[in-house]
Order: C-alpha cells, then structure tokens, then sequence
C-alpha cells in the first residue's frame, strides 16, 4: 500500500482519501441521527466517518425509521377506529385523531431507532 504526503511547512501531512461511495439522498430522521451521533456518540461517528459507513448508516437509519413510523400508524389507525367514514363524517376529528397517531408513532420511533 502507497501512501502519498503533501508537505504543509515543514510537515508531511498523509493525503487521505474516503472511498467513494454512492450517494443516497438522506432524509430528516438521517439528519436526526448525524446530529445526535455528533453530539452524543462522538467516538462512534468518528468511526462510521473514518471508515466511509456513515452515510449508509445514515440512510438505512431514514429507511427504517419511515418504514417503522407508516406501520406503527396503520396499526394504530385500526386499533383506534380512525376510518375513512370517518373522515366523511368529521374531517375535523379525523384529521386531529391522525396528527395524534402521526404525533405517537413518529415518538416512538425516534426513542427507539434515532436517539439509542
């Protein structure tokens, strides 16, 4: 393995260079991880940084958190009898049921998946 330096004074500074990785767009519960892994798991984002996973861990963290949050709001959609008849009924209450549900899921999603 070949290592190249650049000199920078009178130093002799390593040209590192992270692999280049396909760029997948990250999304707001990616972004929520970044900054809690920078500002609570420091050493931990340094080696997802380091060995070039941080921006896959990222994306699979935005993948699974929208997944968990869609089923979490079915589930709970059917446990609570928020149904489209509803919606034809009272859009009022069906809309403040769901930003409830909305509320709940997104909650414990990010207790469980983005803040651990």
């Amino acid at each position: 393995m070949e290592i190249s330096y650049s000199q920078c004074g009178d130093y002799l500074i390593p040209d590192l260079i992270l692999p280049e990785a396909e760029q997948k767009p990250i999304g707001k519960y990616g972004h929520l991880r970044k900054r809690y892994l920078k500002d609570h798991r420091p050493a931990l984002y340094s080696n997802l940084l380091l060995s070039g996973e941080l921006h896959q861990h990222l994306y699979e963290i935005d993948q699974a958190c929208t997944d968990r949050i869609e089923l979490i709001t079915q589930q709970m959609k059917v446990q609570e009898g928020v149904t489209e008849a509803l919606k034809a009924v009272d859009q009022i209450e069906w809309v403040r049921r769901m930003n409830s549900i909305q509320n709940r899921a997104e909650e414990i999603v990010l207790n469980e998946l983005v803040y651990c």
